[in-house]
């Protein structure tokens, strides 16, 4: 089973936005990863915290991975929510999984899945980044790879979702 952590894409501040949606340099750094990782990563569902710039982001990323694959929200991955529950969660999983959260709560679920605890981060996470971790449910989840938005090519987007 792989597990595909992302930290949504650069929001607005509440300043501009209360709801703080996707910002256009975080809007464009979603959709360029979404282009990079179309074809190469499947997922059998995408989650999202539920705040709007979560809901972007998984929308953006699903648009290209699974355009028949519809969205979800589930509870506890809020920032400052505990891993706890949702380690049992993902536990009871066995088919490969998105999820569109936001620190610290992705950088503490990544250390608590790899290391077993969830003081130090392992993974140097900003906005648009994506950790995959991967199981073999014998020697526990290990990080294949991370993909920041600054490694990404600036290639034109194959992707431009536009209910949002």
């Amino acid at each position: 089973m792989k597990l595909y952590l992302v930290q949504h894409g650069e929001a607005l501040s509440k300043d501009i936005d209360l709801d703080r949606p996707l910002s256009e340099a975080g809007r464009e750094d979603v959709e360029r990863l979404a282009s990079f990782l179309a074809g190469k990563v499947r997922v059998a569902r995408v989650l999202h915290s539920g705040k709007v710039r979560a809901w972007q982001t998984a929308e953006i990323l699903a648009a290209s991975l699974v355009p028949d694959l519809k969205v979800e929200e589930f509870g506890g991955l809020s920032p400052n929510d505990p891993v706890e529950p949702f380690v049992q969660h993902v536990e009871e999983w066995s088919e490969d999984l998105l999820v569109v959260g936001h620190l610290p709560f992705m950088a503490k679920l990544a250390i608590r899945l790899t290391a077993g605890a969830d003081e130090n981060s392992i993974v140097a996470y900003r906005p648009g980044s994506i950790v995959c971790l991967e199981t073999d449910n014998e020697t526990g989840w290990k990080v294949q790879w991370m993909i920041r938005p600054e490694l990404l090519p600036d290639a034109p987007i194959a992707i431009s979702p536009s209910s949002f």
